[in-house]
């Protein structure tokens, strides 16, 4: 027992390890996402060591030394997305319709069959642009009485699992599709003007995982996030990044795409607003995203109802607010932070 012990506590602390080498195969990056549970398991571990642990070994306290500070490395990086920390979007003040913008972000998953019951979700939250992905021709087709309520639309459906639709209340302006990375792997950008007349920049998008059965290596889901940046930091409009990132929230790339884009996080000080896998609780990661410039601040962020996706929809409410700009400040890069995203850049 006592070496099981200690070969599971081992395994832990190695999980823990991985990520932090900078390496874009798979193995290293996929460990970012189980956080929670990998905190999770060390508390576990080192309740085990206590109690069943057998002598004094000298080994026992050296792991579970090794835990406690593991532990306490995973509560400072889960800690941002807490209810007790810094709040990185302001609460907005009363509901503005004119200058507010509701976004609805559902992965679908292609093979769902419950076309209905994702069009009931959309009903009931009414959001102004909805972005579905992984849409195929049947989810194309099944889905244009959306058209009736959102007369704005861009499809691309495909078969690929990375097929878009974005349906909007809002008028659309220089729209365009885009594959800045892979050749089947589509963007959305286009202008959306709000009911003042305000036009904001929008990104929708949805790059590949680092999996084995997608892509072994992270290398081309961070040049998409990273290129993404670039347009997101050169934008004279307000701007909204969103879609199915994924990637976690508290992962490196994420934060580096944070602060080369100067966009901000609605969940840092709120909630980790977990989006897959939504039929297993235990495995859980907030994968589907919606990040802001800081002309924004926040009504509404909420997870829905899931209709037999593995992904539950994510709702955002913001609105624009004449002093958000200088109230609100995004993490900045450092010399380092813009040496590693030009060479993630150059990659491919």
């Amino acid at each position: 027992m006592n070496l099981v012990l200690i070969i599971f506590s081992c395994i832990l602390l190695v999980f823990t390890l991985l990520p932090l080498v900078r390496n874009d195969y798979w193995i290293f990056r996929v460990f970012d996402y189980p956080r929670l549970q990998k905190l999770f398991l060390n508390i576990v571990a080192v309740i085990l060591l206590a109690w069943l642990y057998t002598g004094d070994n000298p080994v026992k306290y050296a792991v579970m030394i090794a835990l406690d500070i593991n532990i306490v490395y995973l509560l400072w990086l889960i800690y941002p997305f807490t209810p007790v920390a810094a709040k990185q979007v302001l609460k907005a003040g009363p509901k503005d319709d004119a200058r507010s913008i509701c976004i609805m972000i559902a992965n679908v998953y292609q093979y769902n069959t419950n076309v209905k019951g994702c069009l009931k979700v959309i009903a009931a939250a009414n959001p102004d642009v909805v972005i579905l992905l992984e849409t195929d021709n049947h989810w194309d087709t099944e889905t244009r009485s959306l058209e009736k309520d959102h007369p704005h639309f861009i499809r691309v459906p495909l078969e690929n699992t990375y097929g878009m639709l974005l349906y909007s209340k809002l008028k659309l302006d220089d729209t365009h599709v885009k594959y800045l990375v892979e050749a089947d792997i589509p963007s959305i950008h286009t202008k959306v003007t709000l009911n003042n007349g305000q036009m904001v920049q929008l990104y929708a998008v949805h790059p590949t995982p680092p999996v084995p059965a997608e892509n072994v290596r992270s290398t081309e889901r961070d040049k998409e996030l990273l290129l993404i940046a670039d347009l997101a930091k050169e934008s004279n409009l307000p701007v909204i990044v969103a879609g199915d990132l994924n990637d976690v929230a508290w992962s490196h790339t994420t934060e580096l795409f944070l602060k080369m884009s100067g966009l901000l996080d609605p969940r840092r000080g709120r909630g980790f607003f977990n989006s897959f896998h939504a039929h297993y609780f235990f495995i859980r990661f907030p994968l589907d995203h919606a990040f802001i410039s800081r002309h924004f601040k926040l009504n509404k962020i909420k997870r829905l109802s899931n209709y037999g996706s593995d992904h539950f929809p994510f709702f955002l409410d913001i609105q624009l607010d004449d002093n958000a700009y200088q109230q609100q400040q995004p993490i900045k890069a450092d010399t380092d932070d813009i040496e590693e995203a030009e060479e993630k850049k150059e990659k491919v």
